[in-house]
């Protein structure tokens, strides 16, 4: 019997959606354009933001060429772009609403292919709380997925743990995906903002997580990150040794050794070379590394779960990247996808 794969990020849309600019009476909407058969544009305020094909929004696609590449399950979650923080919460909330509900259709039709992830209005916590129940209580979606910061708050803010600490409370899964990057202004060339803004970003995440105390605060919060965790593998000896030469400036909230909390949370294994996995799995452990592939974007993994089955690992440790992390993020039973 072939080992279970699944993959914890991938990102899926609606094959459409109403003209968001005429709902809610002001611009900065994403829109889909189709372009013949099988491409769209998605367009912010009619100019170009990214050409996507029709395994973003058709299943059907999706499954096909999951079977291609031998994915049991897809984790579906949105485009970053269309979290819409900067909007009025009102309207944010009525776009999760119908991003949440496309979601949680796709997984009703295919339970044993999908898990879905919901969006939040993560600029009202009240707001965005109210959407998590729904999510959770009567969608029956696995989690969310969260920003990197909220406008510019970053996720140890007073005003984002409300819905971290709910998320705890309801055993939502939390997936952290970077999105407006810092430092844009200085990476116009190059794809600088993919390829440099965003590991530093999701590093910036995990960071003020521990240092911010979210961790030792919410011990049952289940978070995973993207992108192998960005920086943060890479620069965890100089967080750890910033926090003993400089307690004052450092261990102002948590008082605990950034290194503890190694194995406290998920990353995914999206990191396009061997020596950094392996690097990870030595660091972090393969009990907390999640195979995850981007899918259907350029920047993930083609073949999904490719790196991790062209390694020399044991069998065991394949099985737990492949999916043992993964269900044990979800807080899933194996059982409902075989």
């Amino acid at each position: 019997m072939p080992v279970l794969k699944i993959d914890i990020h991938t990102h899926i849309l609606p094959p459409d959606w109403p003209n968001l600019k005429e709902r809610y009476g002001y611009g900065g909407w994403v829109q889909l354009e189709r372009h013949g058969p099988g491409c769209s544009h998605m367009t912010l305020d009619g100019s170009f933001f990214r050409e996507v094909e029709a395994n973003c929004w058709d299943e059907q696609v999706r499954m096909s060429e999951c079977d291609g590449h031998g994915v049991h399950v897809q984790v579906l979650s949105t485009v970053p772009i269309m979290f819409s923080y900067w909007a009025k919460a009102a309207d944010a909330l009525d776009l999760a609403t119908l991003l949440n509900d496309h979601i949680a259709g796709v997984v009703a039709e295919h339970p044993r292919r999908f898990i879905g992830l919901g969006t939040l209005p993560m600029q009202d916590p009240d707001l965005a709380i109210r959407e998590l129940e729904r999510c959770v209580q009567k969608l029956g979606l696995s989690g969310i997925e969260i920003g990197s910061h909220i406008n510019g708050m970053n996720l140890d803010h007073p005003d984002v743990y409300p819905v971290l600490e709910a998320c705890a409370e309801l055993g939502a899964a939390v997936f952290v995906h970077p999105w407006e990057m810092l430092g844009r202004e200085r990476m116009g060339k190059y794809w600088l903002p993919w390829l440099v803004g965003m590991p530093a970003e999701t590093s910036l995440s995990i960071c003020s997580m521990i240092f911010g105390g979210v961790f030792e605060r919410l011990p049952d919060l289940r978070v995973a990150f993207a992108h192998g965790g960005g920086a943060f593998p890479a620069t965890i000896g100089r967080s750890e040794h910033g926090f003993k030469v400089r307690p004052d400036l450092c261990a102002v909230v948590n008082e605990r050794n950034p290194r503890d909390y190694l194995g406290r949370f998920f990353v995914d294994a999206l990191v396009h070379d061997p020596l950094m996995l392996s690097y990870m799995i030595e660091l972090m452990g393969a009990d907390c590394i999640a195979m995850g592939s981007d899918y259907p974007f350029p920047l993930g993994e083609t073949v999904p779960g490719q790196l991790i089955e062209s390694m020399d690992l044991a069998l065991a440790v394949k099985e737990r990247l492949l999916s043992g992390s993964a269900l044990a993020w979800l807080d899933l039973e194996r059982e409902r996808f075989t």
